[in-house]
């Protein structure tokens, strides 16, 4: 099995496009990989669901139309890798390259894992603030240009918003406990519930929030697992798993004006 990735497109009026990764890497008896993500973009930025691209047919997963790139996606080979927008607006740099791209690149050329992080380190510079979560089976990768660290992950539990990986922010915290149920309870494991688990609304406390410099109400507005203001939240639901045959399931859940949208796909 090989690679996985997922990313947010760039910052728009002033805000920064965010998500929330919640993953397992190798710490499940029935799956080498257990990834769960929402992703949240202003609602009028065009996207294309999650499908098969028509002119990259080997890529699944859906597609930022405005700059072509995507938030994850992973390749029939197995190919994947997940990304977040570092918030950190003091850093910011106009007319940056989107770093959907960094999706893209990863997934449609021959890098390995080792040669992709000798790449970051020489071009993560030019980006706005990301983190990259990327590899593939028993050979994944955490890099981040904001502080330019980079670590090879063991197994386990993990969560990653818009800070660096494992940063406790509120949703990160609430989310690895419902990753930690999910995984640790009695059954097979539910993309139903996992799915239910990510539309969760509830903001966090004030004292609990980050101070990342955007003001108290937009860190109040963004705190919750699953984000809802006018023009900007939540869009999509992803989960997918990679089990011990190498099967993924991959499953978004879109959220549209006009209602939700379902769709599953399967790579043997």
């Amino acid at each position: 099995m090989a690679f996985f990735i997922f990313a947010l497109s760039d910052e728009y009026n002033g805000y920064h496009p965010m998500c929330l990764i919640l993953f397992s890497y190798n710490n499940h008896p029935d799956y080498q990989l257990v990834l769960l993500a929402n992703r949240d973009e202003f609602y009028n930025r065009s996207t294309q669901r999650a499908g098969w691209w028509s002119d990259q047919p080997d890529l699944l997963g859906g597609k930022d139309l405005k700059e072509n790139g995507s938030w994850l996606a992973i390749t029939k080979s197995g190919k994947f890798a997940a990304i977040t927008n570092y918030r950190d607006p003091k850093q910011m740099k106009p007319g940056a390259p989107t770093r959907g791209r960094l999706v893209t690149n990863f997934l449609l050329d021959h890098y390995t894992p080792e040669e992709y992080l000798k790449e970051l380190k020489k071009s993560g510079a030019h980006y706005n603030g990301f983190n990259l979560i990327f590899g593939r089976q028993n050979e994944i990768f955490y890099y981040s240009n904001s502080v330019n660290t980079h670590q090879r992950l063991h197994p386990g539990n993990y969560g990653l918003s818009n800070a660096l990986l494992e940063t406790p922010w509120p949703k990160v915290v609430k989310g690895k406990r419902k990753l930690d149920a999910l995984l640790n309870g009695t059954g097979t494991f539910s993309m139903e519930r996992a799915v239910k688990d990510l539309k969760d609304p509830e903001w966090a406390n004030d004292q609990e929030l980050p101070d990342t410099g955007i003001g108290i109400e937009k860190e109040r507005l963004l705190s919750s697992m699953f984000i809802e203001t006018p023009g900007y939240g939540t869009r999509c639901t992803t989960i997918m798993t990679i089990d011990r045959q190498n099967i993924v399931t991959f499953r978004e859940v879109s959220y549209m004006p006009e209602g939700e949208f379902s769709t599953s796909f399967q790579i043997q």
